[in-house]
């Protein structure tokens, strides 16, 4: 059925205690993780690219659903969806491909098969700057010990934020979006919290979410200096 989503589970009953000295601990000490040989290969097929203008990350496309809106809203830039499931990208890429044959196809979407952790990590290597992010319901990951797998707070953080951009976040769990918002205010850039009203769904699962009755929460962090 389309109207099944499940409520959040959770113990979690606000932003998670230790979240703070775990940002700064992020903020404070690199990421010595290294990028696998694939991502790489990913990165470089289209770093060049992503150098010459600006451009727009749909960070966890899924499908492709949101990327293609995206592309629409930002006509006068590269909008480039990130994902690294090659089932969910197939199924947008024959969808692009259809759309293509119909003339329908923006020109300025590209998706990559990629690790999100990778190619942040990648972009920020190669100092590569962006105008939007978009968090479009990442994985809530609700129990509190797996709190540092939230993008907020996991060790990638510093990357995400030398890529630079406004970075907007969507979720149906009230409180990942307070915490997302906690920390860009530690970090110096507001991102005031939001109830979303289901006017202009950019994925499926907004539709999903909404048509179970969950409330939709955005919080968006603006540029740095603004």
């Amino acid at each position: 059925m389309f109207a099944n989503s499940r409520s959040i589970a959770t113990r979690q009953v606000g932003p998670h205690p230790r979240l703070k000295e775990i940002v700064a601990r992020h903020l404070r000490e690199p990421y010595r993780r290294a990028p696998s040989a694939a991502g790489r290969h990913a990165f470089d097929s289209i770093a060049a690219r992503l150098a010459a203008a600006p451009f727009v990350l749909d960070a966890g496309c899924g499908t492709g659903a949101s990327t293609l809106a995206l592309a629409r809203e930002f006509p006068d830039s590269l909008v480039l969806g990130v994902d690294k499931s090659i089932t969910r990208l197939g199924v947008s890429q024959r969808a692009f491909e259809h759309r293509a044959r119909a003339g329908a196809a923006p020109d300025n979407m590209h998706l990559l098969h990629c690790e999100l952790v990778d190619f942040w990590q990648l972009a920020a290597e190669a100092k590569l700057r962006c105008t939007y992010q978009f968090l479009l319901y990442p994985n809530p990951w609700p129990k509190p010990e797996h709190m540092m797998r939230r993008w907020h707070a996991h060790p990638v953080l510093p990357a995400v934020l030398a890529l630079g951009g406004a970075i907007e976040l969507r979720t149906n769990w009230r409180i990942y979006a307070e915490e997302f918002a906690q920390t860009m205010a530690w970090v110096g850039r507001k991102a005031p919290l939001e109830q979303m009203p289901l006017t202009q769904p950019l994925t499926p699962f907004e539709r999903k979410y909404a048509a179970s009755g969950h409330a939709l929460w955005r919080c968006i962090a603006q540029s740095p200096g603004r």
